[in-house]
């Protein structure tokens, strides 16, 4: 047996190093969104490092500036990592946050707070967009799920991270180990090869067969690593035929249509599950919940409570996805999210009538839905959007729908609040499930199963949908004659 270096021929040990660190950035953006919550509590205090509590303006201006930052940087970060490439992308996220950090090491000034928040904006466009395509073109099929789904897992990690070292440690101790993070990844991805797919791209074709040997753990040489880079100039190849102008090609292509149309569906399904909105109606669900003396928790408890729920979530969907497949574990995470979220709508229509139903509910609902949002919908989106797409197409259209998804996040959390008073909360949440349901519908119906395949295999099964669609529309149309 061969030995390429420490490790043996083939080994995908220098792949998973690479993804690692890929998504380290996601691990402090993770952080980064995860210090709002035991931040907030004391900035609003009486014992504010400020001086003077934070106004609620001047936090809710703080809490929505990344959101807000995200939906233009969303089509910035795909550009940057198509014209310069994934690694310099990579860099400039992790810079960003580094950014942040050091202004609220420096300044309690308003403007300097907010401005620091929304610099978290752009690390949040590059951890949903950059991260996982860079994932997907260093990873072999039969592990690319798994990493894939890091990006969620790393997220949460970093979420709970924030809420334990905030309940223990100062205010300045958080800020320094933040920024230890961003500035930790500069350092050790420069040694890193960007991705084989952009280095072929830019005609870097050496480079790019040295990268792809790197992460194959295999010579230069090897037949194996000659046939990888040929099959990604093939795929490159046949996108010079289509229109440089991505619009026109996506809409005049009805593979890349339908395509673009899942990617589409998954991702806004996701962000309307009902899991934003869940987890800032959280601190009113549990107490309500504790109300009759059961589980009393404090707020940052609470954030504790969900942040280890998303983990142990999104390391099922890490284990299991390439075992499972996309399609069956997207379409039980929205099954059962979309009971959870019509059970939980039951509950406080039960509330609003003075019928007494269990206490312990809503936190069981609770639980359910932020567990199969982190398992199923948010890793598994995110992984088929960059399964479906060729190296041409994956930048901007993980750019469009993170987009999409950003504006959907603001305005979900601009006005869950005011149309939950207005209509019922029981509304809002039934609303949730019923779109959590019918996402299952269109997983069983429409989505192919992406598993270990190559997108030539995909796209005959989306040209296999299209032209069933077609013969039952001729059908009907013949029947409507008569």
């Amino acid at each position: 047996m061969k030995f390429y270096g420490f490790f043996r021929e083939g080994s995908q040990v220098n792949q998973v190093i690479c993804a690692l660190l890929i998504n380290l950035p996601v691990l402090a953006y993770g952080a980064s969104i995860g210090w709002m919550s035991p931040m907030t509590l004391l900035l609003q205090s009486d014992h504010s490092p400020k001086g003077l509590p934070l106004t609620d303006a001047e936090v809710s201006f703080m809490a929505s500036a990344p959101y807000l930052v995200c939906i233009v940087f969303d089509l910035v970060m795909a550009y940057i990592g198509d014209r310069v490439g994934r690694k310099f992308a990579l860099l400039f996220l992790s810079m960003a946050l580094a950014t942040s950090w050091i202004i609220l090491l420096c300044s309690f000034e308003t403007w300097a707070l907010i401005f620091a928040r929304a610099l978290v904006g752009v690390t949040m466009a590059g951890c949903f967009v950059t991260c996982p395509i860079y994932t997907k073109e260093i990873s072999d099929d039969t592990i690319r799920g798994a990493l894939g789904c890091l990006v969620v897992l790393f997220q949460t990690t970093g979420n709970l991270f924030l809420y334990i070292i905030g309940d223990l440690l100062s205010y300045r101790t958080i800020l320094w180990i933040c920024l230890s993070l961003p500035t930790i990844h500069m350092i050790v991805f420069v040694f890193m090869p960007d991705s084989p797919s952009y280095l072929v791209k830019k005609g870097r074709t050496e480079e790019a067969t040295k990268a792809l040997a790197w992460l194959r753990c295999r010579s230069v040489t090897d037949m194996k690593v000659q046939e990888e880079i040929e099959l990604i100039m093939k795929e490159q190849n046949k996108d010079k035929t289509t229109s440089s102008f991505f619009l026109k090609s996506i809409f005049t292509d009805q593979i890349l249509l339908k395509a673009f149309q899942i990617a589409l569906v998954v991702t806004l399904a996701r962000e309307v599950c009902g899991a934003i909105p869940v987890l800032n109606f959280a601190g009113e669900i549990f107490t309500l919940a504790s109300k009759d003396g059961g589980l009393v928790l404090s707020p940052n408890q609470q954030a504790m409570l969900l942040g280890a729920v998303q983990v142990i979530g999104s390391i099922l969907a890490s284990s299991v996805v390439e075992r499972s497949g996309r399609k069956p574990l997207l379409f039980l995470t929205s099954l059962v999210s979309g009971l959870s979220m019509c059970l939980l709508g039951s509950w406080f229509l039960l509330r609003d009538y003075d019928i007494q139903a269990p206490s312990w509910l809503p936190l069981l609902t609770l639980c359910i839905c932020i567990f199969c949002d982190a398992s199923g919908l948010q890793p598994i989106s995110i992984v088929l959007t960059g399964e479906i797409f060729s190296y041409k197409y994956r930048g901007i259209v993980m750019g469009v729908t993170m987009a999409m998804a950003s504006v959907s996040d603001f305005l979900q959390l601009l006005f869950f609040k005011p149309l939950a008073k207005a209509v019922g909360i029981h509304v809002s949440f039934f609303f949730f499930g019923f779109v959590c349901l019918l996402t299952a519908v269109y997983v069983i119906l429409v989505i192919p199963e992406t598993k270990a395949r190559c997108l030539e295999d995909i796209y005959k099964d989306l040209k296999k949908n299209k032209t069933n669609e077609g013969k039952e529309a001729t059908e009907v149309k013949e029947i409507t004659r008569f």
